[in-house]
Protein backbone atom coordinates (compact mmCIF):
# COMPACT_ATOMS: atom_id res chain seq x y z
CA UNK A 1 0.00 0.00 0.00
CA UNK A 2 1.06 3.87 -0.93
CA UNK A 3 -0.10 6.88 1.17
CA UNK A 4 0.66 10.42 -0.34
CA UNK A 5 0.53 13.17 2.00
CA UNK A 6 -0.50 16.27 0.39
CA UNK A 7 -1.44 19.76 1.00
CA UNK A 8 -2.27 22.62 -1.16
CA UNK A 9 -1.26 20.77 -4.34
CA UNK A 10 1.87 20.11 -2.35
CA UNK A 11 3.23 16.65 -1.76
CA UNK A 12 4.20 16.37 1.72
CA UNK A 13 5.09 12.58 2.09
CA UNK A 14 4.78 9.32 0.85
CA UNK A 15 3.89 6.59 3.10
CA UNK A 16 5.35 2.45 1.90
CA UNK A 17 3.85 0.25 3.84
CA UNK A 18 5.69 -2.76 4.75
CA UNK A 19 2.82 -4.70 3.39
CA UNK A 20 3.78 -3.29 -0.32
CA UNK A 21 3.94 -5.84 -3.53
CA UNK A 22 4.58 -5.44 -6.57
CA UNK A 23 6.68 -6.55 -9.87
CA UNK A 24 9.44 -5.15 -11.84
CA UNK A 25 10.26 -1.59 -10.59
CA UNK A 26 8.39 0.81 -9.55
CA UNK A 27 9.63 4.25 -9.10
CA UNK A 28 7.15 6.55 -6.63
CA UNK A 29 8.76 10.23 -6.73
CA UNK A 30 8.61 12.90 -10.03
CA UNK A 31 12.28 12.61 -12.10
CA UNK A 32 12.31 16.38 -10.78
CA UNK A 33 12.86 15.12 -6.66
CA UNK A 34 16.48 15.76 -5.32
CA UNK A 35 15.99 12.26 -3.82
CA UNK A 36 14.50 9.12 -5.47
CA UNK A 37 12.26 6.56 -4.12
CA UNK A 38 11.68 3.32 -5.98
CA UNK A 39 10.55 -0.23 -5.16
CA UNK A 40 12.41 -3.44 -6.68
CA UNK A 41 10.87 -6.98 -6.56
CA UNK A 42 12.98 -8.99 -8.80
CA UNK A 43 12.97 -13.12 -9.29
CA UNK A 44 15.86 -15.32 -8.93
CA UNK A 45 18.62 -14.90 -11.71
CA UNK A 46 17.64 -11.57 -12.54
CA UNK A 47 20.76 -9.57 -12.98
CA UNK A 48 21.53 -5.82 -12.72
CA UNK A 49 24.30 -5.26 -14.86
CA UNK A 50 27.54 -3.85 -12.49
CA UNK A 51 27.17 0.18 -12.99
CA UNK A 52 29.13 3.47 -11.47
CA UNK A 53 27.33 6.43 -11.62
CA UNK A 54 28.50 9.45 -13.62
CA UNK A 55 29.27 13.02 -11.97
CA UNK A 56 26.21 15.07 -12.78
CA UNK A 57 25.87 18.85 -11.00
CA UNK A 58 22.72 18.74 -9.31
CA UNK A 59 21.23 21.95 -7.13
CA UNK A 60 19.32 20.73 -3.86
CA UNK A 61 17.51 23.44 -1.88
CA UNK A 62 15.48 21.43 0.71
CA UNK A 63 16.84 18.27 2.50
CA UNK A 64 14.55 15.64 1.26
CA UNK A 65 14.94 12.37 3.97
CA UNK A 66 14.14 8.77 4.00
CA UNK A 67 13.28 6.71 7.05
CA UNK A 68 12.51 3.05 7.70
CA UNK A 69 11.05 1.84 10.44
CA UNK A 70 13.47 -0.96 11.30
CA UNK A 71 11.50 -2.17 14.63
CA UNK A 72 8.74 -0.46 17.27
CA UNK A 73 6.10 1.66 16.56
CA UNK A 74 6.08 6.00 16.09
CA UNK A 75 3.61 8.48 15.30
CA UNK A 76 4.68 10.98 12.36
CA UNK A 77 2.67 14.16 12.57
CA UNK A 78 2.96 16.37 9.37
CA UNK A 79 3.24 20.28 9.55
CA UNK A 80 2.43 22.73 6.07
CA UNK A 81 5.32 25.03 5.79
CA UNK A 82 3.88 27.54 7.53
CA UNK A 83 4.36 25.35 11.11
CA UNK A 84 0.87 24.71 11.33
CA UNK A 85 -0.63 21.15 11.97
CA UNK A 86 -1.99 18.89 9.07
CA UNK A 87 -2.66 15.02 10.12
CA UNK A 88 -0.61 12.45 11.52
CA UNK A 89 0.27 8.61 10.62
CA UNK A 90 1.37 5.85 12.77
CA UNK A 91 4.28 3.62 11.02
CA UNK A 92 5.67 0.61 12.19
CA UNK A 93 8.25 -2.00 11.65
CA UNK A 94 8.33 -2.27 7.60
CA UNK A 95 6.71 0.90 6.79
CA UNK A 96 8.95 3.85 5.14
CA UNK A 97 8.38 6.88 4.92
CA UNK A 98 9.72 9.36 2.39
CA UNK A 99 9.33 13.31 3.83
CA UNK A 100 9.48 15.76 0.59
CA UNK A 101 8.24 18.94 1.92
CA UNK A 102 6.38 20.97 5.11
CA UNK A 103 6.65 19.77 8.30
CA UNK A 104 7.43 16.71 10.17
CA UNK A 105 7.85 15.22 13.92
CA UNK A 106 7.74 12.28 15.81
CA UNK A 107 7.05 10.61 19.03
CA UNK A 108 7.96 7.30 19.64
CA UNK A 109 5.22 4.88 20.64
CA UNK A 110 7.13 1.74 21.31
CA UNK A 111 10.89 1.49 21.55
CA UNK A 112 11.50 2.11 17.54
CA UNK A 113 14.72 1.81 15.44
CA UNK A 114 15.07 3.93 12.52
CA UNK A 115 17.29 4.04 9.40
CA UNK A 116 17.26 7.80 8.02
CA UNK A 117 18.69 8.53 4.41
CA UNK A 118 18.75 12.48 3.46
CA UNK A 119 21.37 14.79 1.43
CA UNK A 120 24.60 15.68 2.91
CA UNK A 121 26.55 17.67 4.05
CA UNK A 122 24.95 18.59 7.01
CA UNK A 123 24.58 21.87 7.32
CA UNK A 124 24.23 21.86 11.46
CA UNK A 125 21.52 24.38 12.29
CA UNK A 126 21.38 26.21 9.46
CA UNK A 127 19.73 22.75 8.08
CA UNK A 128 16.53 23.03 9.95
CA UNK A 129 14.03 25.75 11.95
CA UNK A 130 12.38 23.95 15.05
CA UNK A 131 8.72 24.97 16.41
CA UNK A 132 6.24 23.63 18.77
CA UNK A 133 4.81 20.26 18.60
CA UNK A 134 0.82 20.06 18.28
CA UNK A 135 -0.86 19.38 21.41
CA UNK A 136 -2.39 15.68 21.59
CA UNK A 137 -5.76 17.07 22.10
CA UNK A 138 -5.38 18.09 18.37
CA UNK A 139 -3.96 15.38 16.73
CA UNK A 140 -5.94 14.02 13.75
CA UNK A 141 -4.66 10.55 13.35
CA UNK A 142 -5.55 8.93 9.75
CA UNK A 143 -5.47 4.76 9.18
Amino acid sequence: MIEKINHNNQELALILRASYRDEGISFFTPDEFSQQLAYMNRPLGYVIPPHVHNPVVREVLFTREVLFIKSGKVRIDFYDDDQSYLESRILEQGDVVFLASGGHGFEMLEATEIIEVKQGPYAGDADKTRFEPVSIQQLIIKD
